[in-house]
């Protein structure tokens, strides 16, 4: 089954050139094309597409008020297209699943498509289950300040998580990022096949688990490749199959 994408822009060359990169895409079907952000939630809402590709700055309104109009109704996932890098972190507290900057290369594009494509058909077996979706997120990446600026850090460059009051702070590698989230949603948020909750304060990237050292009363010392030390509750144990 096709994905059903909808193109959102107020520029029509803007439009056109996404229109010609997506037309050589097999399994997308664009089923609509908007300049402003009221006939796209009219358009949004009639033909409840599985992929939009929005524009931020619309005539009527813009991307975030947009989403606002729509949310609870229908939840397509949502690849920014845009030529200002400002929004992205609110781009990722809406969940969207990535976010190009004009003008993007094919590569770029392609990118993007593979993780919707990912995404839409989770959702999709989701619904056939009779489950609710997981909200679309930048997949593969969290947005964080780093020295005045927002660096994209991937998922894979973590190796851990620990719990800072209304905050959670990141390692990866020798940085750590401060990042206002909570332990749950960033919980739900990764992959849980390489990331694992091991203490209701730690969340750790399996793939930097060198080795388990027992305790007492089925608590463990967790030894990452780069010798820091966590714990692991017995309360998480088997979410390691202990």
């Amino acid at each position: 089954m096709k994905i059903r994408a909808m193109v959102i822009d107020d520029e029509a060359p803007a439009r056109e050139k996404l229109m010609r990169h997506l037309g050589a895409a097999a399994d997308i079907d664009v089923v609509a094309q908007c300049g402003d952000g009221e006939s796209a939630a009219a358009e949004i809402l009639d033909k409840e597409p599985d992929l939009l590709f929005l524009d931020i700055q619309l005539p009527e309104c813009d991307a975030f008020e947009l989403l606002r109009r729509i949310a609870g109704r229908v939840a397509p996932a949502v690849i920014f297209v845009t030529a200002y890098d400002r929004y992205a972190l609110q781009a990722f507290e809406v969940h969207a699943l990535d976010y190009l900057v004009k003008p993007f290369d094919e590569d770029r594009l392609a990118s993007a498509l593979e993780h919707a494509r990912e995404q839409v058909w989770q959702a999709r077996q989701a619904r056939s289950r009779g489950v609710a979706p997981r909200p679309t997120v930048l997949t593969d990446r969290v947005l964080v300040h780093s020295e005045g600026r927002i660096r994209i850090l991937k998922a894979d460059e973590i190796d851990w998580i620990e719990a800072a009051a209304n905050y959670v702070k990141i390692h990866a590698r020798r940085d750590a990022f401060l990042y206002r989230q909570t332990m749950n949603k960033m919980e739900a948020w990764l992959d849980q096949r390489k990331f694992v909750r091991i203490h209701r304060s730690t969340i750790v990237n399996i793939d930097r688990i060198k080795e388990l050292e027992p305790l007492f009363k089925g608590s463990y010392t967790v030894i990452l490749h780069d010798e820091t030390e966590l714990k692991l509750s017995p309360m998480y144990r088997t979410r390691l199959n202990l």
